[in-house]
């Protein structure tokens, strides 16, 4: 599967993901929320930079050979042909830039990563995450375009969960999806916060409500 596009999952991969959800919130009274998103910003500033980029660099290029292009002489309606030129390859830059590829070569790692957390942030709120007895709510949001996974925990297990060990969830799900294995990498990222959930927030026994719904949430 090509990262960047949203994964046609299955009935069966989506139930893979609740199984895993339910299976980690066994043992601990924490809740996980696993959602996947194409993307977490429109970055259309991009598409803009990839046709300056794209203008500036066919200039220079029909300049570079004016030679063959203009064998009777430089005159006023080449001026012309010039803007011309350099507004189709504007045009066409535009255009490219909506493509992953693009986006990820005309956009900064940092700020993709601020528009994951903000994405997060949004989803945490939107889907009430935060609404659990005693705000143990986790979310696990994978970013397609982006590349990137965001674990975003409730104010109490931040307080007691060391941020390292967050991390660790977020290289175990990447290591996974890069390989392709997108269902796969977030079953597994599931596992892990599971076990690192219960060590600081067991389940108790005969009081484990399960307060938010399971289902894999997906998203543009």
């Amino acid at each position: 599967m090509e990262i960047g596009k949203r994964p046609a999952l299955t009935a069966e991969e989506r139930a893979r993901v609740e199984q895993a959800v339910q299976a980690a919130e066994r043992t601990t009274s924490a809740e996980i929320v696993p959602m996947i998103v194409d993307r977490s910003g429109l970055y259309r500033d991009a598409g803009h930079r990839a046709g300056l980029a794209l203008a500036i660099l066919t200039l220079a290029s029909l300049l570079t050979v004016e030679a063959g292009w203009l064998p009777w002489g430089w005159h006023a309606a080449n001026a012309g042909w010039l803007l011309l030129a350099a507004i189709a390859a504007y045009g066409l830059g535009i255009w490219l830039g909506s493509f992953a590829p693009v986006i990820r070569l005309f956009t900064s790692t940092d700020r993709m990563r601020h528009k994951v957390k903000l994405r997060a942030e949004v989803a945490f709120l939107s889907y009430g995450i935060s609404r659990t007895r005693d705000r143990t709510g986790v979310l696990i949001l994978l970013s397609l375009l982006e590349h990137q996974v965001y674990v975003l925990p409730d104010r109490p297990l931040i307080d007691r969960i060391p941020t390292e060990r967050w991390d660790s969830i977020v290289a175990v799900i990447v290591k996974r999806v890069k390989a392709g294995d997108v269902v796969g990498g977030l079953c597994h990222g599931i596992e892990q916060c599971g076990l690192v959930l219960a060590e600081y927030f067991p389940a108790r026994l005969g009081d484990n409500p399960d307060e938010l719904p399971n289902e894999l949430i997906q998203g543009p």
